[in-house]
């Protein structure tokens, strides 16, 4: 008989939170307790033991993080409350009270200079505050709970939010033209094909602790994911334009390169990853059919 499996999920109203709320709805073998900052302050330790005291929680899901690049840059502190501090307390109290713990990083913990998909155990040396404080919080939580799963992933995008994705439908659909840097190469992901890999960790027979990386299929640069979105929404009045990164300075400074390799997550879990055109018209589509 299948017992039923209490989630705690914090970060449940960001991108993958929402997403993780689709994957779980319906399972009549899950409990889910969904959390954001309203419900559970995840910086305070007590907040955390009151809730894992109050709830027999068997994982948590950690989808909350500060992710503006370069506000981070500026907002060191903040920054390392959310990616550093907050998710060690959380493995702490996942560790003393049983629960299994699975919690999502970033390609950006690396610098961008590989010329091949970046494997688990490639070196790590991030370039930003924002990567930097990702790369603390996996040493951090590995240190307290060596046991927990932690999923790097890239380029998040969903129907909800802020993300690239429906910044370029925007800016498709108000401008005339608009540049976009096309020397920064990675791999885009959909939401909530990251959160049904999540959802497959949870209901894998065996718990597979360690590092993974998760992406949708395929290499291509911003440039190109733009050309994509407006082609798959029907745009054709915005003329984008390629341009290389020193022609659009940022704050916080981008690996060049990030394509992850997914051999490990695709071996442990024997799934096929969508590739990202497919991903993306499927958001698209949710979009502008709310």
């Amino acid at each position: 008989m299948q017992i039923k499996k209490t989630i705690l999920i914090t970060g449940a109203n960001g991108q993958l939170g929402r997403e993780m709320r689709i994957v779980l709805e319906g399972d009549i073998f899950v409990n889910a307790i969904y959390t954001d900052v309203e419900e559970l302050d995840i910086t305070n330790a007590k907040a955390i033991e009151d809730c894992l005291t109050s709830n027999k929680v068997d994982y948590i899901v950690n989808c909350a993080a500060y992710t503006a690049v370069d506000a981070a840059e500026s907002n060191v502190d903040m920054c390392t409350k959310l990616n550093v501090e907050a998710p060690t307390l959380l493995a702490q109290a996942a560790h003393k009270h049983g629960a299994k713990f699975i919690h999502v990083s970033t390609d950006y913990v690396f610098d961008g200079t590989s010329c091949r998909p970046y494997r688990e155990d490639d070196p790590v040396c991030p370039v930003s505050v924002y990567g930097a404080t990702k790369l603390d919080g996996e040493r951090h939580i590995m240190d307290v709970a060596p046991d927990s799963i932690i999923v790097r992933t890239a380029w998040l995008y969903s129907p909800y939010g802020k993300n690239f994705v429906k910044t370029m439908l925007e800016l498709g659909r108000s401008r005339d033209s608009l540049r976009v840097v096309c020397d920064q190469i990675g791999t885009p992901t959909y939401a909530l094909d990251l959160a049904s890999a999540i959802k497959s960790f949870i209901d894998c027979e065996q718990w597979n602790p360690g590092i993974y990386h998760f992406s949708n299929e395929g290499a291509i640069s911003w440039y190109d994911f733009t050309i994509a979105i407006h082609r798959l929404a029907g745009i054709t009045t915005c003329h984008v334009l390629p341009c290389m990164t020193e022609d659009y300075p940022t704050a916080a400074k981008r690996p060049h390169y990030s394509v992850l390799d997914k051999n490990k997550i695709k071996s442990t879990l024997g799934f096929e990853i969508p590739y990202w055109e497919d991903s993306l018209e499927q958001c698209i589509y949710m979009i502008d059919n709310p």
